[in-house]
């Protein structure tokens, strides 16, 4: 960090220019939030701000705030991009409320979610936030978090709803991801779809498993779907061992339950010389950061990480301020972003060529 030149230097007119481009503003109304002056809209003085800390300049004194209340955001893992997505999305829109966010990210072997929670009591923590933690695993206790509760402590949930947990829910529609993602299969011309997903013991696998379900069963007549369907860990690996299965049993697309996953399908694929999407199509879920810079471009669904982040801040900070949030879910509905890992179905491609020009 840097601190910024005197105003009247050559080189401190320079930093005001680069702070305004930056922040889209002119350089008088850096100054005037530079030297806190009264007058600026707050989404122009945070504009400046977040230029100041893009270009590694340190906040002068009189422009630091006053932290309102510390927020701790727990996180599974930081090897998907998309977790690293909704820590960043929630610890900006946390700063920008005047709350100071404790990341806690977990690891195989390192800190569990209890031993974080533990901590962030010892730091008397004013409110948590959970992505996809242990609420999302069926096999786990929930006494952790009713014993957060009877404590007073605010709580809000990310993906994984669980319905004896009496706190907001923020969810993305695992169901219509599978509808979206079996219709655009479908109207390709692909008859034989299945689904790569993580372990069903977790809520977010079990409602796409049930989604798929529906799915096919409403495009395809598919009464039981589970020969369509390879369960592994959410992963590249995970992906590439039950993609394996599905391309094995003659498979000519397949829906996955992350983007990892995906990319592991993918190269289940290469490894059987088969290319994609000519010979196999492949929907991933989340879209990732950096997804659509894959080979090929990945088609996935996205989950509305800004605004579930929103949405679970807002329950937050009115829980936090003495008010109410609503003990339910609330569900986002995903978007399908078709790029350039699904195309036809062989199958539509012969009919093609066989048809009288």
């Amino acid at each position: 960090m840097s601190l910024i030149p005197p105003e009247g230097s050559g080189a401190g007119k320079t930093r005001l220019t680069d702070l305004a481009q930056q922040a889209g503003v002119s350089t008088a109304t850096v100054s005037r939030v530079l030297n806190g002056k009264v007058g600026v809209a707050s989404e122009t003085r945070q504009a400046v701000l977040a230029a100041l800390d893009v270009l590694g300049y340190e906040r002068p004194e009189k422009l630091r705030n006053r932290s309102a209340g510390l927020v701790g955001l727990i996180v599974p893992e930081l090897t998907n991009p998309v977790f690293p997505a909704f820590a960043q999305t929630i610890e900006s829109m946390l700063s920008q409320r005047g709350y100071t966010p404790l990341l806690c990210t977990q690891s195989p072997g390192g800190t569990t979610e209890d031993e974080y929670i533990e901590m962030l009591l010892d730091h008397s923590i004013d409110g948590i936030i959970f992505v996809s933690g242990l609420h999302a695993d069926t096999q786990a206790s929930r006494e952790r978090y009713d014993r957060l509760l009877a404590r007073g402590i605010p709580l809000v949930f990310i993906n994984g709803f669980a319905s004896d947990i009496e706190a907001p829910f923020v969810s993305a529609d695992d169901t219509a991801a599978m509808e979206l993602s079996v219709r655009h299969l479908v109207s390709l011309g692909h008859q034989k779809i299945g689904l790569a997903t993580g372990p069903d013991r977790f809520i977010t696998a079990r409602r796409k498993l049930e989604g798929f379900q529906d799915a096919v069963q409403r495009h395809l007549g598919i009464e039981d779907a589970s020969p369509h369907v390879a369960t592994s860990l959410f992963t590249v690996e995970g992906g590439q061992a039950a993609g394996g299965d599905l391309i094995d049993s003659g498979h000519t697309a397949i829906v996955c339950g992350s983007d990892l996953m995906a990319l592991g399908v993918v190269r289940a694929a290469h490894q059987r010389r088969l290319t994609v999407p000519h010979d196999l199509s492949v929907v991933g879920y989340d879209d990732s950061p950096l997804i659509a810079f894959t080979d090929p471009p990945l088609t996935t669904v996205r989950q509305p990480v800004s605004a579930m982040c929103h949405a679970a801040i807002s329950a937050l900070v009115a829980l936090l301020n003495g008010g109410s949030a609503p003990r339910s879910e609330l569900l986002f509905h995903p978007e399908l972003i078709v790029r350039n890992s699904t195309g036809a179905s062989p199958d539509m491609r012969i009919h093609a060529a066989q048809r009288p020009s």
